[in-house]
């Protein structure tokens, strides 16, 4: 309340103070303000002041005010890009592991995706009176519901089409459009929506010229957790331990006794039950529809590429990245022509970097 005072003390000052050190004094108060009121005021004090000492301490205080927008403006852009960045992590990182490790075009993993969103909302459905827990709960829940499906679909359909790509993408491309119709089917053709709880709605204000969101910033620490720990399950475990060495040298794995065809099973329940995982996070973004997983399966082919095919750390630093560049590029190039910018560079660098950001090391990525 007290600094509000001040503001209008100031703002009275500048522009009807009886001299000019009184305008000038009030000027380089205003000058520590954020408020859009003191663009306006500095602005009227430039136009209607005939004294030129004033109009060039008018003239400071606003280049400065200008300068502190684009400051905040250029963070806030890098938040929203983080942002986007956690959201194409997210929906990459299940996928780095079953691309990485398997080999598999795996065109189902969108709707892997949507079937953890949907969870979601069933869940809501079950706790309408508690929807922060509904949401929590549905993390485990969506890994669970989404592995389970990834690890059905291993079994019965991928694990007889492996070193057959193009097979596998036909087969995967058609598994995806039959859990597109299954929802339809059981949800309807329309959008579900999720609720957001009240710690996720609203916004942290920094300042008048800064707000970040609070779903958004949420996101960003999700991405973070599920990055950290799926590392720690591919570090310290030894289903780990095995999934590294299954993709590093397969037939020496199985003749060291590892059985490679449980190790697929469950590197591809892994890597779905993570799609599940992000589909909760995107249900805090975006409406829950049958289509939504398209939306994000080129994505997600593009982070894995850039990073480099198997590597998490490459997931992590191409999603961020990707989501910097379409929010940096947004303003000046509109939203649909950054995405082409950000898919035209993506090419080019693939021409000159095959194996992306961070190349898989061991034999397999020299075969």
């Amino acid at each position: 309340m007290l600094n509000i005072l001040n503001l209008a003390l100031a703002i009275d000052q500048s522009l009807t103070g009886d001299t000019s050190v009184d305008k000038i004094t009030a000027i380089e108060t205003l000058s520590g303000y954020k408020q859009s009121v003191v663009l306006q005021t500095l602005n009227q004090v430039i136009d209607k002041e005939k004294d030129e000492r004033v109009v060039a301490a008018a003239e400071r205080a606003l280049d400065s005010y200008q300068q502190s927008q684009k400051f905040y403006s250029g963070v806030e852009t890098v938040f929203f890009g983080l942002s986007l960045g956690s959201v194409l992590v997210l929906a990459g990182i299940g996928l780095a592991i079953t691309f990485g490790v398997m080999g598999v075009i795996n065109m189902a993993h969108g709707e892997l995706i949507m079937i953890g969103a949907y969870t979601t909302y069933v869940m809501q459905q079950l706790m309408p009176n508690n929807i922060g827990m509904a949401l929590i709960l549905s993390i485990p829940m969506a890994f669970i519901v989404s592995g389970l499906v990834g690890i059905a679909i291993e079994r019965s359909v991928i694990r007889h089409l492996y070193g057959r790509p193009l097979e596998t993408l036909l087969a995967t491309f058609g598994i995806s459009l039959i859990l597109q119709q299954a929802v339809r089917s059981i949800f309807s053709p329309l959008n579900r929506s999720v609720s957001t709880p009240d710690w996720m709605s609203g916004a942290l204000n920094i300042n008048p010229m800064l707000s970040l969101t609070y779903n958004r910033l949420y996101i960003i620490l999700f991405c973070i957790m599920v990055f950290v720990g799926l590392v720690m399950v591919l570090k310290k475990t030894p289903l780990g331990l095995q999934v590294r060495a299954v993709s590093q040298n397969r037939a020496m794995a199985r003749a060291m006794g590892i059985r490679s065809e449980r190790v697929d099973a469950m590197t591809f329940g892994l890597g779905s039950g993570v799609a599940g995982v992000a589909g909760v996070a995107l249900s805090q973004l975006t409406n829950v529809g049958p289509n939504m997983g398209q939306a994000y399966i080129i994505d997600s082919f593009m982070v894995v590429v850039f990073g480099g095919v198997g590597n998490l750390w490459g997931t992590l630093v191409a999603g961020l990245s990707l989501g910097l560049f379409n929010k940096i590029l947004e303003p000046w190039a509109g939203a649909v022509l950054a995405k082409i910018l950000v898919l035209v560079f993506i090419i080019l660098f693939i021409q000159k970097r095959p194996r992306g950001l961070f190349p898989q090391r061991g034999r397999a990525a020299e075969g």
